[in-house]
Protein backbone atom coordinates (compact mmCIF):
# COMPACT_ATOMS: atom_id res chain seq x y z
CA UNK A 1 0.00 0.00 0.00
CA UNK A 2 1.52 3.35 -1.11
CA UNK A 3 1.15 6.22 1.37
CA UNK A 4 -0.56 9.36 0.09
CA UNK A 5 1.71 11.80 1.88
CA UNK A 6 5.21 12.95 1.15
CA UNK A 7 7.77 15.67 1.78
CA UNK A 8 6.33 17.81 -1.00
CA UNK A 9 2.82 17.88 0.44
CA UNK A 10 1.31 21.33 0.77
CA UNK A 11 -0.04 22.21 4.19
CA UNK A 12 -3.26 24.18 3.93
CA UNK A 13 -3.39 27.20 6.26
CA UNK A 14 -6.19 27.46 8.80
CA UNK A 15 -9.35 29.24 7.60
CA UNK A 16 -8.64 32.30 9.76
CA UNK A 17 -5.12 32.68 8.36
CA UNK A 18 -6.38 32.22 4.81
CA UNK A 19 -9.00 34.90 5.39
CA UNK A 20 -6.34 37.28 6.71
CA UNK A 21 -4.10 36.78 3.67
CA UNK A 22 -7.07 37.39 1.36
CA UNK A 23 -7.20 41.06 2.43
CA UNK A 24 -3.69 42.48 2.04
CA UNK A 25 -3.54 46.01 3.31
CA UNK A 26 -1.58 48.95 1.95
CA UNK A 27 1.86 49.70 3.39
CA UNK A 28 1.84 51.93 6.43
CA UNK A 29 4.02 54.50 4.67
CA UNK A 30 1.48 54.74 1.84
CA UNK A 31 -1.32 55.43 4.31
CA UNK A 32 0.77 58.10 6.02
CA UNK A 33 1.71 59.73 2.71
CA UNK A 34 -1.84 59.84 1.34
CA UNK A 35 -3.18 61.19 4.63
CA UNK A 36 -0.49 63.87 4.79
CA UNK A 37 -1.13 64.91 1.19
CA UNK A 38 -4.87 64.90 1.85
CA UNK A 39 -4.58 67.20 4.87
CA UNK A 40 -2.21 69.46 2.92
CA UNK A 41 -4.51 69.70 -0.11
CA UNK A 42 -7.54 70.40 2.08
CA UNK A 43 -5.63 73.16 3.85
CA UNK A 44 -4.61 74.67 0.50
CA UNK A 45 -8.24 74.53 -0.67
CA UNK A 46 -9.35 76.39 2.46
CA UNK A 47 -6.66 79.01 1.82
CA UNK A 48 -7.82 79.43 -1.79
CA UNK A 49 -11.36 80.17 -0.62
CA UNK A 50 -10.02 82.64 1.94
CA UNK A 51 -8.38 84.48 -0.97
CA UNK A 52 -11.66 84.32 -2.90
CA UNK A 53 -13.49 85.85 0.05
CA UNK A 54 -10.95 88.68 0.26
CA UNK A 55 -11.43 89.34 -3.45
CA UNK A 56 -15.19 89.49 -2.90
CA UNK A 57 -14.68 92.07 -0.16
CA UNK A 58 -12.37 94.12 -2.39
CA UNK A 59 -14.83 93.85 -5.28
CA UNK A 60 -17.49 95.63 -3.22
CA UNK A 61 -15.62 98.94 -3.58
CA UNK A 62 -13.20 98.32 -6.45
CA UNK A 63 -13.95 96.63 -9.74
CA UNK A 64 -11.61 93.71 -10.30
CA UNK A 65 -9.97 92.89 -13.60
CA UNK A 66 -11.80 90.22 -15.53
CA UNK A 67 -8.77 87.93 -15.61
CA UNK A 68 -8.48 88.16 -11.82
CA UNK A 69 -12.12 87.16 -11.35
CA UNK A 70 -11.86 84.31 -13.88
CA UNK A 71 -8.59 83.11 -12.35
CA UNK A 72 -10.09 83.12 -8.85
CA UNK A 73 -13.08 81.11 -10.04
CA UNK A 74 -10.95 78.50 -11.81
CA UNK A 75 -8.54 78.33 -8.90
CA UNK A 76 -11.45 77.51 -6.63
CA UNK A 77 -12.63 74.80 -9.02
CA UNK A 78 -9.16 73.24 -9.21
CA UNK A 79 -8.80 73.37 -5.43
CA UNK A 80 -12.16 71.64 -4.98
CA UNK A 81 -11.30 68.91 -7.50
CA UNK A 82 -7.92 68.35 -5.86
CA UNK A 83 -9.51 68.19 -2.41
CA UNK A 84 -12.08 65.61 -3.54
CA UNK A 85 -9.35 63.48 -5.12
CA UNK A 86 -7.16 63.68 -2.03
CA UNK A 87 -10.04 62.73 0.26
CA UNK A 88 -10.95 59.75 -1.92
CA UNK A 89 -7.33 58.52 -2.09
CA UNK A 90 -6.72 58.84 1.64
CA UNK A 91 -10.12 57.37 2.48
CA UNK A 92 -9.52 54.32 0.28
CA UNK A 93 -6.10 53.77 1.86
CA UNK A 94 -7.50 53.99 5.39
CA UNK A 95 -10.43 51.68 4.62
CA UNK A 96 -8.15 49.08 3.03
CA UNK A 97 -5.86 49.26 6.05
CA UNK A 98 -8.79 48.83 8.46
CA UNK A 99 -10.12 45.79 6.59
CA UNK A 100 -6.67 44.18 6.54
CA UNK A 101 -6.08 44.99 10.22
CA UNK A 102 -9.43 43.49 11.20
CA UNK A 103 -8.66 40.32 9.22
CA UNK A 104 -5.23 40.02 10.86
CA UNK A 105 -6.55 40.61 14.39
CA UNK A 106 -9.43 38.17 14.03
CA UNK A 107 -7.05 35.59 12.54
CA UNK A 108 -4.62 36.13 15.42
CA UNK A 109 -7.41 35.23 17.84
CA UNK A 110 -8.49 32.29 15.69
CA UNK A 111 -11.83 33.89 14.79
CA UNK A 112 -13.41 34.79 11.45
CA UNK A 113 -14.40 38.41 10.89
CA UNK A 114 -18.21 38.51 11.28
CA UNK A 115 -18.42 41.33 8.72
CA UNK A 116 -17.51 40.74 5.09
CA UNK A 117 -15.24 43.06 3.16
CA UNK A 118 -18.22 44.21 1.09
CA UNK A 119 -20.15 45.14 4.23
CA UNK A 120 -17.14 47.03 5.59
CA UNK A 121 -16.75 48.97 2.35
CA UNK A 122 -20.46 49.79 2.25
CA UNK A 123 -20.48 50.92 5.86
CA UNK A 124 -17.54 53.25 5.23
CA UNK A 125 -18.49 54.85 1.89
CA UNK A 126 -22.31 55.16 1.91
CA UNK A 127 -23.13 58.77 2.90
CA UNK A 128 -24.74 59.31 6.30
CA UNK A 129 -24.61 55.57 7.04
CA UNK A 130 -20.84 55.79 7.40
CA UNK A 131 -21.26 58.25 10.27
CA UNK A 132 -22.63 55.34 12.31
CA UNK A 133 -20.96 52.24 10.91
CA UNK A 134 -17.39 53.41 10.37
CA UNK A 135 -16.88 54.24 14.07
CA UNK A 136 -18.54 50.93 14.99
CA UNK A 137 -16.05 49.04 12.82
CA UNK A 138 -13.12 50.87 14.40
CA UNK A 139 -14.43 50.33 17.94
CA UNK A 140 -14.84 46.59 17.26
CA UNK A 141 -11.26 46.47 16.06
CA UNK A 142 -9.98 48.44 19.05
CA UNK A 143 -11.81 46.19 21.53
CA UNK A 144 -10.47 42.96 20.03
CA UNK A 145 -6.98 44.42 19.57
CA UNK A 146 -6.95 45.71 23.18
CA UNK A 147 -6.58 49.34 22.11
CA UNK A 148 -9.96 50.75 23.08
CA UNK A 149 -8.95 52.11 26.48
CA UNK A 150 -6.15 54.14 24.88
CA UNK A 151 -7.99 55.14 21.67
CA UNK A 152 -11.41 55.89 23.15
CA UNK A 153 -10.70 59.63 23.27
CA UNK A 154 -9.25 59.92 19.73
CA UNK A 155 -12.15 57.89 18.29
CA UNK A 156 -14.68 60.20 19.96
CA UNK A 157 -12.83 63.30 18.73
CA UNK A 158 -12.71 61.87 15.21
CA UNK A 159 -16.44 61.15 15.21
CA UNK A 160 -17.43 64.60 16.55
CA UNK A 161 -15.18 66.33 14.01
CA UNK A 162 -16.63 64.19 11.24
CA UNK A 163 -20.21 65.11 12.22
CA UNK A 164 -19.30 68.81 12.17
CA UNK A 165 -17.62 68.36 8.79
CA UNK A 166 -20.75 66.69 7.45
CA UNK A 167 -23.00 69.51 8.70
CA UNK A 168 -20.83 72.28 7.26
CA UNK A 169 -20.35 70.46 3.94
CA UNK A 170 -24.09 69.90 3.49
CA UNK A 171 -24.74 73.59 4.23
CA UNK A 172 -22.05 74.64 1.75
CA UNK A 173 -23.49 72.41 -0.99
CA UNK A 174 -27.03 73.63 -0.31
CA UNK A 175 -26.00 77.29 -0.63
CA UNK A 176 -23.69 76.84 -3.63
CA UNK A 177 -26.41 77.81 -6.12
CA UNK A 178 -27.05 81.32 -4.80
CA UNK A 179 -26.43 84.27 -7.15
CA UNK A 180 -26.52 87.37 -4.93
CA UNK A 181 -23.30 88.85 -3.59
CA UNK A 182 -24.05 88.25 0.09
CA UNK A 183 -25.10 84.66 -0.57
CA UNK A 184 -21.88 83.99 -2.51
CA UNK A 185 -19.83 85.46 0.34
CA UNK A 186 -21.65 83.31 2.91
CA UNK A 187 -21.11 80.21 0.78
CA UNK A 188 -17.42 81.03 0.49
CA UNK A 189 -17.14 81.19 4.28
CA UNK A 190 -18.88 77.83 4.55
CA UNK A 191 -16.45 76.36 2.02
CA UNK A 192 -13.50 77.56 4.09
CA UNK A 193 -14.82 75.93 7.27
CA UNK A 194 -15.89 72.83 5.35
CA UNK A 195 -12.36 72.21 4.11
CA UNK A 196 -10.89 72.96 7.53
CA UNK A 197 -13.22 70.48 9.23
CA UNK A 198 -12.46 67.90 6.54
CA UNK A 199 -8.73 68.34 7.15
CA UNK A 200 -9.26 68.00 10.90
CA UNK A 201 -11.33 64.83 10.37
CA UNK A 202 -8.64 63.26 8.21
CA UNK A 203 -5.94 64.21 10.71
CA UNK A 204 -7.97 62.63 13.53
CA UNK A 205 -8.41 59.42 11.52
CA UNK A 206 -4.66 59.34 10.88
CA UNK A 207 -4.05 59.70 14.60
CA UNK A 208 -6.17 56.59 15.22
CA UNK A 209 -4.22 54.76 12.53
CA UNK A 210 -0.94 55.66 14.22
CA UNK A 211 -2.34 54.44 17.54
CA UNK A 212 -2.93 51.01 16.05
CA UNK A 213 0.43 50.98 14.28
CA UNK A 214 2.34 51.32 17.55
CA UNK A 215 1.73 47.64 18.27
CA UNK A 216 1.90 44.90 15.65
CA UNK A 217 -0.84 42.32 15.78
CA UNK A 218 1.42 39.47 16.93
CA UNK A 219 3.07 41.47 19.74
CA UNK A 220 1.33 42.13 23.08
CA UNK A 221 0.56 45.70 24.07
CA UNK A 222 2.42 45.36 27.40
CA UNK A 223 5.89 44.05 28.01
CA UNK A 224 6.38 41.93 31.12
CA UNK A 225 9.56 42.35 33.15
CA UNK A 226 10.94 40.15 35.91
CA UNK A 227 11.10 41.60 39.42
CA UNK A 228 12.79 40.03 42.44
CA UNK A 229 10.61 38.00 44.74
CA UNK A 230 9.74 39.54 48.10
CA UNK A 231 11.06 36.54 50.03
CA UNK A 232 13.02 36.39 53.28
CA UNK A 233 16.52 37.93 53.18
CA UNK A 234 19.41 35.54 52.64
CA UNK A 235 21.07 34.26 55.83
CA UNK A 236 24.11 36.14 57.09
CA UNK A 237 27.49 34.45 56.57
CA UNK A 238 28.75 32.38 59.46
CA UNK A 239 31.08 33.84 62.04
CA UNK A 240 34.81 33.22 61.51
CA UNK A 241 36.29 30.28 63.36
CA UNK A 242 39.61 32.01 64.16
CA UNK A 243 40.25 33.70 67.49
CA UNK A 244 40.59 37.46 67.76
CA UNK A 245 43.95 38.64 66.47
CA UNK A 246 44.64 35.35 64.63
CA UNK A 247 45.22 35.27 60.90
CA UNK A 248 42.32 33.74 58.93
CA UNK A 249 42.82 30.21 57.74
CA UNK A 250 43.58 29.65 54.09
Amino acid sequence: MIPRWGLADRVEPPPAVAAASAHPGPPAQLVRSTSFVGVLVLGIAALVYVVRYLLLVINRDTLLYSWVAIGADWLGVLASVGAVGAVIASGVALIRWMIARRAAVFAHHGLPDPRSARALWAGCVVPLANLLWAPVFVIELALLDEHYHRLKGPILQWWITWVCSYAVSVSAIATSFVTDAQGIANNTILMVFGYLFAAATLAAATRIFEGFQRKPVARPAHRWVMVPDDGPPPPAPGAPVEFKGQEPAA
